[in-house]
């Protein structure tokens, strides 16, 4: 009987969650948490409090430029806001490493891992120094209060990336058909 690779690395790196120890979460102050309020979408609908409690569970996660946050295809547990800097999406096609976007403070990345598929679509690199928050999709869920506002966010987000992806997807169509 063969094993699936993929169903390897998922057992894997649960265990690897469970052994690790988590650093703590990260104290921010009224005035950050009006200001992540105001600036970050995938928050967007929140009471104060129901965002202190979801900000609670985050882990500050710095990033230095060049380094790479996640690859292409790991398993994915948790989503990440970016605070400052600046990271790209890429992938890989043909050997060929293909930016997809590039994310400012602010943006959100790797939420696809809390709504379906556990391994990772793109690989995001800092382009600077950076700051995220990152979220556990064990923790997001406990929280079912934010859990709903964070789930709804996430679908706008995915919608829009999706309509942005359509138009581009109809330029290139509509430049090989014109060649």
């Amino acid at each position: 009987m063969k094993v699936d690779p993929a169903i390897v690395q998922i057992f894997a790196e649960n265990v690897r969650a469970e052994v690790l120890v988590r650093p703590t979460a990260i104290k921010l102050d009224p005035a950050i948490i009006q200001k992540i309020k105001e600036k970050v979408p995938i928050f967007s609908g929140m009471t104060p409090d129901c965002l202190m409690r979801t900000l609670a569970v985050a882990e500050y996660f710095p990033i230095k430029a060049g380094e790479v946050v996640f690859n292409e295809r790991d398993i994915g547990d948790s989503f990440f806001v970016l605070i400052a800097g600046e990271v790209i999406v890429e992938k890989s096609r043909n050997g060929k490493v293909i930016e997809l976007a590039r994310l400012n403070a602010g943006s959100c990345f790797g939420e696809m891992a809390l709504v379906g598929n556990h391994l990772r679509s793109a690989t995001v690199r800092a382009t600077r120094d950076a700051v995220t928050m990152r979220f556990y999709r064990e923790l997001v869920d406990a929280n079912p209060e934010s859990a709903h506002i964070i789930y709804r966010n996430i679908a706008r987000i995915l919608a829009s990336r999706l309509d942005e992806s359509s138009v581009m997807l109809a330029d290139l169509v509509g430049r090989n058909l014109v060649t």
